[in-house]
């Protein structure tokens, strides 16, 4: 008899558990890569995560004449900012080239201004790339085209999503949706409201 009331005593505590949702973004609290950059705009500033504090910042790697993954990633991006209503604004998307040699600054400035101009895009020299890439774990290469201008660039396609101090909390997996990235941006500032 015991044994059976101390199984039914454990159930509201496998309920209050249940309670707290799951994030939609695989969880990555506490890795040890994909802790910062130093990278200039396209304006040639320096930015590091430090310059985004107190907002959760979302990070992803492309470049400007991806045919598909990049604009749609981008889109769910804004789409998400659009979904948060007045928090959008504690939200920051950053748009890291894998394309330096034809991502100008000025291309960059367009590209991610057609999305939301509030995005930022930093460009990496192409000597520095490698080093960031690995620091990252983002996957790149470049696949040749028809003519020396025209190739494509094979890359990783997720985002990394950081807390407002600047830490990596989650990777959200390619078409995973607007929704699910705009539920856990609300939850990691309901997060940092708490604090």
């Amino acid at each position: 008899m015991l044994a059976g009331l101390s199984a039914w005593a454990a159930v509201p505590w496998l309920a209050a558990c249940r309670d707290q949702p799951a994030f939609h973004g695989i969880d990555l609290t506490g890795a040890d890569y994909a802790q910062d950059f130093n990278l200039p705009d396209a304006e040639g500033q320096r930015r590091t995560l430090a310059d985004f504090r107190g907002k959760v910042v979302v990070v992803f790697f492309g470049y400007t004449q991806c045919p598909d993954v990049c604009p749609t990633s981008l889109g769910e991006l804004a789409e998400a900012k659009r979904l948060l209503g007045a928090d959008g604004q504690r939200m920051q998307g950053v748009f890291i080239t894998v394309d330096p040699e034809r991502d100008t600054p000025a291309v960059m400035r367009a590209y991610v201004a057609s999305f939301d101009p509030s995005f930022v895009a930093l460009r990496p020299d192409p000597s520095v790339l490698p080093e960031l890439a690995k620091a990252f774990k983002v996957y790149y290469k470049k696949v040749d085209g028809p003519t020396p201008t025209s190739y494509t660039m094979d890359h990783s396609a997720g985002s990394y999503v950081y807390d407002t101090q600047g830490r990596l909390r989650l990777y959200h997996r390619y078409g995973s949706g607007a929704q699910g990235l705009a539920s856990d941006v609300r939850r990691l500032l309901a997060e940092a409201s708490a604090g």
